[in-house]
């Protein structure tokens, strides 16, 4: 993980995620944070009166504009205080909508892993959509992994992570290349766990069985551990887990056969990021 980029609304849940992402420099091999703020104004904007019959001039755009530099550049100023020696941090603006902003920062800067808060205030002007409307639909759009920060959580050293597994198709549902970029020179212990409903592990369900195997040969490298819980609320199950073992990261699985499956539609985790008190990091 070489480049993260932080998106920037100026949001206390913003800020806080841009302080995860320097504090996380020191335990990982990045280089490079962007900070990018997404500053879109449509054409009818400009040639088009507002309710207060007012039309927003050039001048106050470009203002504006300036303005969101300059405070990008003093978060910038800060940050580079906190981050490991050798991690540079640039600024962007964008004059795109937030999901395109996010997207084409990642293609054009060869992101690895975007970072958002998991609510914010404002993604273009006062008064509009935030970052947390926006979470699950990056999520889904991002080539990329995104960790979601709670907006309160305060960064602790990630030594512990739990991944939640379904055990269905686990060989197409396990992105082994990812994980080995992420942990791959990380002491992290890493936690899997089984929200079992049905008992078939206890039941020694065969295909179950046969899924654990396969993911077992998977992840011996990374020596995990396995539970299994039959809590019938998933996601009460992972979070409640998650605390008791005092995990600093909750890991989402992608694709459809996964119980975190489709992170539009309300799914599990869309409400599995909104309601973790930990970082949630959304594999892809």
């Amino acid at each position: 993980m070489k480049t993260y980029l932080v998106p920037i609304d100026f949001s206390e849940a913003a800020f806080n995620a841009a302080n995860f992402a320097a504090s996380l420099s020191h335990q990982t091999n990045v280089t490079d944070i962007i900070l990018m703020n997404a500053y879109y104004i449509s054409e009818l904007e400009t040639i088009l009166p507002n309710p207060d019959m007012l039309m927003l001039r050039d001048e106050e755009i470009e203002e504006n504009a300036v303005y969101r530099i300059t405070q990008l550049e003093k978060l910038k100023t800060r940050l580079q205080k906190q981050v490991k020696e050798g991690v540079k941090i640039h600024v962007k603006l964008n004059r795109s909508h937030l999901l395109r902003a996010v997207i084409d920062t990642v293609i054009a800067s060869n992101v690895d892993m975007v970072m958002l808060g998991s609510i914010g205030n404002s993604t273009v002007r006062e008064g509009s959509i935030g970052i947390g409307s926006h979470v699950i639909k990056i999520s889904k759009a991002s080539p990329v992994p995104v960790m979601v920060i709670p907006p309160t959580y305060n960064y602790q050293k990630i030594e512990e992570a739990v991944i939640a597994c379904d055990f269905k198709k686990v060989k197409e549902n396990v992105p082994m290349s990812i994980l080995n970029k992420l942990l791959g020179n990380q002491l992290i212990k890493l936690l899997v766990l089984n929200i079992d409903t049905e008992g078939k592990h206890a039941g020694a369900d065969p295909e179950q069985l046969a899924q654990e195997t396969e993911l077992h040969n998977m992840l011996k490298d990374f020596r995990p551990k396995y539970y299994y819980v039959s809590n019938p609320n998933i996601i009460t199950g992972i979070l409640d887990f998650a605390t008791e073992h005092k995990a600093q990261m909750v890991v989402a699985l992608p694709h459809t056969y996964s119980f975190l499956q489709s992170i539009m539609h309300n799914s599990i985790s869309q409400q599995l990021a909104k309601n973790s008190t930990l970082p949630v990091l959304l594999l892809k």
